[in-house]
């Protein structure tokens, strides 16, 4: 049986009450009043009440500590070490539309690392999480990535940027690169959630460009915990940063990233 610390406690009570009210609002998705902050890239109101429940209930438990939201921006904490980063809803477009594919995540970063990490789906009741040097688990199970060795038996996911960040061209040249090598390429809309499937050995690879630090954080530890290799597409491991990144298990991350690398010029 897993035994969660007491940090990994908070943020599960957190994501459980957070994600009641995304379930409720899920339910009524048309009553919703919706607002654009940009071509495919929309926020709730179902966002923003997650977020607010999600940032009351870590601040109590770590009054201390900093935060990263998405919806709203950074929070300086006393606390200069330490720093939450939450996304309250990630796949809200499927969210909007009914596709019961999403989660929320939070994640603690301390001195510039991922320490632990929390993704929940809460229509699936899956609390994935994860904590540096304890391993990777769903629910109570630990997790591990899987182990294939060859890219044509593996099933990949990705999925595409917002429009006004999108390199069509580029998109394009490393799907047709994967396509063939692969037994398959996925498009979920849930980033968050595709780097928990590796974790899980359910997906044996997942690169996207132009993500949020919100989206990639929790994973980036889940994946790792769970055995898995996480970088840069270019080959660095600064993807807080860059936005880009690949996930996979040790047999099939540098053939992934070589793929990806060799396909890079004929999108340019």
């Amino acid at each position: 049986m897993a035994l969660r610390s007491a940090l990994i406690n908070v943020m599960t009570g957190a994501a459980r009450k957070a994600a009641r009210t995304l379930v409720h609002d899920f339910g009524e998705v048309e009553q919703l009043q919706v607002s654009m902050k940009g071509p495919a890239d929309f926020v709730s109101a179902a966002d923003r009440r997650a977020e607010q429940i999600l940032l009351a209930e870590l601040t109590s438990a770590r009054p201390r500590y900093g935060a990263l939201l998405e919806e709203s921006g950074e929070i300086q904490g006393k606390d200069t070490s330490n720093r939450w980063i939450v996304d309250p809803l990630d796949g809200t477009l499927n969210f909007l539309h009914g596709i019961p594919h999403f989660c929320l995540n939070i994640a603690v970063e301390r001195d510039g690392e991922i320490i632990a990490g929390v993704t929940y789906d809460p229509l699936r009741d899956e609390m994935f999480w994860a904590e540096r040097g304890a391993g990777a688990y769903l629910n109570r199970n630990r997790l591990r990535v899987s182990t294939r060795e060859r890219l044509e038996t593996a099933v990949l996911a990705t999925g595409l940027p917002p429009r006004q960040r999108r390199n069509h061209r580029g998109f394009a040249a490393e799907v047709s690169a994967m396509t063939p090598k692969t037994a398959g390429i996925r498009r979920l809309g849930s980033a968050a959630l595709d780097l928990a499937y590796v974790a899980a050995g359910r997906l044996d690879g997942f690169w996207e460009k132009g993500l949020g630090p919100w989206d990639l954080a929790a994973g980036i530890v889940l994946v790792r915990e769970a055995g898995g290799f996480v970088g840069e597409m270019g080959g660095g491991s600064d993807m807080m940063n860059t936005g880009d990144v690949i996930a996979a298990n040790d047999r099939l991350f540098d053939a992934i990233g070589e793929t990806l690398r060799s396909a890079a010029s004929e999108g340019q």
